[in-house]
């Protein structure tokens, strides 16, 4: 076995002997809202949002995009489980700033080996054989942080299968200091939609 399947295997052991009453937490979350944030192993949305079990659910994927899937979780998260707000945080310093779609196809094409960071973006270090695939994916890759949150949230405040009465908050976790800054343009594209009357 790996050294890192050891210690989460010893984790889990230690964390599961104390479970206790975390056992009887009910399915929906408690706090009543879903948080669409990164990957990035610098962010911690449990330290960062104040979360404990239970409390929200939390979907991530590189970049914290609204993505379909994204948006498929967030949209099982209110008409299954009642959530009522979303927020979508990106943060500074992501690696989805660092390379556009056609470096990562072209990556790819080249090697299937973990590319190297320089200070001219990704580089291959790995040798062949790599697959064309790669051109056939949408990389979801930043060129401009904020704009990419307005972008995101726009895109779920506009889904059909979303609500009007579901309020999207735009924000960008700022890596050095742990802060969680709004994007003012991306909090006002997911405000509340009020139902026009006649």
């Amino acid at each position: 076995m790996s050294t890192v399947l050891n210690e989460v295997l010893a984790a889990n052991t230690e964390y599961a002997a104390s479970f206790g009453s975390k056992a009887e937490l009910a399915l929906p979350p408690a706090r009543g809202f879903a948080i669409l944030t990164c990957m990035d192993a610098r962010l911690d949305p449990a330290k960062y949002a104040g979360l404990a079990e239970g409390d929200a659910h939390v979907i991530r994927n590189a970049g914290g995009r609204a993505s379909d899937d994204a948006i498929r979780s967030l949209v099982i998260s209110y008409k299954l489980l009642g959530t009522k707000e979303w927020f979508v945080i990106h943060h500074s310093d992501c690696g989805m700033e660092f390379f556009t779609d056609t470096m990562m196809s072209g990556l790819l094409e080249n090697s299937l080996e973990t590319a190297a960071l320089g200070n001219d973006g990704f580089y291959d270090v790995g040798t062949g054989p790599g697959s064309s695939e790669g051109k056939y994916i949408d990389w979801l890759t930043v060129s401009h942080r904020e704009q990419a949150v307005v972008d995101d949230v726009r895109r779920i405040r506009n889904h059909p299968l979303v609500p009007d009465r579901i309020p999207v908050y735009g924000y960008v976790y700022d890596v050095r200091s742990g802060r969680l800054i709004e994007v003012p343009d991306a909090t006002r594209a997911g405000a509340v939609r009020e139902l026009a009357t006649n």
